[in-house]
């Protein structure tokens, strides 16, 4: 009877919370994490909530299978990529080692009951960063699938890849003779691929996702041994080279975000911590500054531009649920003492609470702080992370999308040769070029681009095409600051961005549904003008 009064409080708590944080302009995902908290103070936890942690798992094996169906594979084979977080976890782990010794010794914190592997099960722990945490922040900016977020995502599986076998080998056993037979996924593509082709666009869709997702994903890989973590990632893997990859991706879109919210209220479900536990998740919050400078100095070592660096390591500076579930395998194994899975579950909530305002200035700290991080930038930093030319156009289209390239064939029947498109997807540029359009390669929210670019000598007219909105706002902040004083268009989907839009000084804005509707009335008009006037005045007449 208790639980049937108080399951509407979990609801109502985590909406509250979240309505909180994200009224003060917060992301709500830290109202969650304190729903969770509220809840447990409640007398709730994961034992009587299970279905709850069922629903979270399923958000994470959404997450990790979006995330397959987005990623390039061959991002993950690239050295800044497996290197930085290869050096970066024994480096950061060895450092944390040092520095919880010092400490100690100093009496600022009291780890005598932790032995030297202790210790290192606990530096190795914080060195993840939170995969879950950085796609939604990467999400929320529409920078997924932007240069500095690709580099953060490769770095994150490489990670996860290392949970992985940690989690395979502290439980003292192999996968099973089964997972032999998962090699043959690869095999039986095909099969899926046609089934895709056949799905349509409504709830098959959603249910071919789920099932990819959770059966042929999770369950066959949990069976096998394997993280079911690691199936969802695969499997969508095995699907991002079909056409219809990202529509299944956009049609599991509030599925995945829903899921995630029972997520971070779970991991305040874990306890409250007691004054000592409070004392050494500050302690670990302080060596979140030291995580992100190692990430920037590696990065920048394998030639990366320091704007790219800084942004990766920005959204990597926090610490990650993987070191939960790691801690709590080592406690179960008996290899840390049961306590640490509290403290670990505040460290994370404050890291998260700490990383959410400094990725949604990202752009505006990096504004501040470059010039005293561009001399860490390498001579011959990497061809491929350098602004580039774009020639003497008179209109530039930021995002080549559907709706980028329509206006850029509509523009040249009209003007000619005069129109350069931007987008941040080297696939995508490829692509137009076959088609004889003038696309280039470049980061329209990048504040070096724009600032080398200077499009004001002979640019009158830039659409900001981005499909998503903080993008376009990102890029138009960027290209306001340089000595640029002609027009700007741009999209939107609702109407308060398209307020927001126009406050910002956007000259013509234009609703994605109000341009599609105009655009088949005068198709129709166009088509049927003719036909359409004598009819209508027949029927005038009679």
């Amino acid at each position: 009877m208790e639980s049937e009064i108080f399951e509407p409080a979990i609801l109502l708590i985590t909406l509250t919370c979240g309505l909180a944080m994200n009224r003060v302009g917060i992301p709500p995902l830290i109202g969650y994490l304190a729903a969770g908290f509220i809840l447990f103070a409640l007398d709730f936890n994961e034992s009587n909530l299970p279905l709850l942690t069922d629903i979270a798992n399923i958000g994470v094996y959404l997450l990790l299978f979006v995330i397959g169906l987005k990623l390039d594979l061959t991002n993950l084979l690239k050295p800044y990529v497996w290197a930085t977080a290869s050096l970066h976890m024994v480096l950061f782990s060895i450092v944390s080692v040092s520095l919880f010794k010092s400490l100690t010794y100093l009496g600022v914190i009291h780890l005598d009951t932790l032995t030297a592997e202790h210790l290192l099960l606990l530096a190795f722990a914080i060195s993840f960063s939170s995969t879950v945490f950085v796609m939604k922040t990467l999400e929320a900016r529409g920078e997924l699938e932007s240069r500095y977020g690709q580099i953060a995502i490769g770095i994150l599986i490489i990670q996860d890849l290392f949970a992985v076998m940690f989690l395979t080998f502290s439980k003292g056993e192999l996968p099973s003779i089964y997972a032999l037979g998962l090699l043959a996924l690869p095999v039986i593509r095909p099969l899926f691929y046609r089934a895709c082709d056949h799905l349509g666009h409504g709830d098959l869709l959603v249910l071919f996702g789920l099932v990819m997702t959770l059966i042929f994903g999770a369950y066959l890989f949990e069976l096998a041994g394997l993280k079911p973590d690691l199936g969802a990632l695969m499997m969508g893997l095995l699907l991002s080279k079909h056409p219809k990859a990202s529509e299944i991706a956009s049609s599991l879109f509030y599925f995945k975000e829903l899921f995630l919210v029972s997520f971070f209220v779970t991991i305040g479900l874990k306890g409250l911590p007691t004054w000592n536990d409070l004392w050494l998740a500050l302690t670990l919050i302080l060596f979140l500054p030291l995580k992100g400078m190692l990430f920037a100095i590696l990065l920048t070592r394998f030639l990366l531009r320091a704007r790219t660096a800084f942004l990766s390591s920005l959204s990597l500076m926090n610490y990650s649920e993987f070191g939960l579930i790691v801690t709590a395998v080592a406690i179960s194994q008996g290899l840390l003492p049961d306590h640490l899975i509290i403290t670990l579950a505040l460290t994370l909530s404050l890291s998260f609470l700490i990383a959410a305002p400094l990725n949604l200035h990202s752009e505006h700290i990096y504004k501040y702080i470059h010039k005293y991080i561009v001399p860490f930038e390498r001579i011959d930093a990497n061809q491929e992370d350098k602004p580039i030319d774009i020639g003497e156009p008179r209109f530039l289209i930021l995002g080549m999308g559907r709706i980028g390239t329509e206006a850029y064939n509509e523009l040249r029947k009209h003007f000619g040769n005069v129109i350069v498109g931007i987008d941040h997807k080297p696939e995508t540029v490829e692509v137009h070029q076959q088609q004889d359009r003038v696309v280039v390669l470049g980061d329209a929210t990048d504040t070096d681009f724009w600032s080398k670019l200077n499009p004001a000598k002979h640019v009158y007219h830039i659409l900001l095409c981005m499909p998503h909105h903080q993008a376009n706002i990102l890029a138009l902040e960027q290209i306001q600051a340089s000595s640029y004083s002609g027009k700007f268009s741009s999209m939107s989907y609702y109407h308060d961005e398209r307020e927001l839009l126009e406050q910002s000084g956007v000259d013509y804005t234009y609703s994605i549904y109000e341009a599609a509707g105009i655009g088949l009335a005068r198709d129709i008009i166009k088509s049927s003008r003719k036909d359409l006037q004598t009819k209508i005045l027949r029927d005038f007449k009679d």
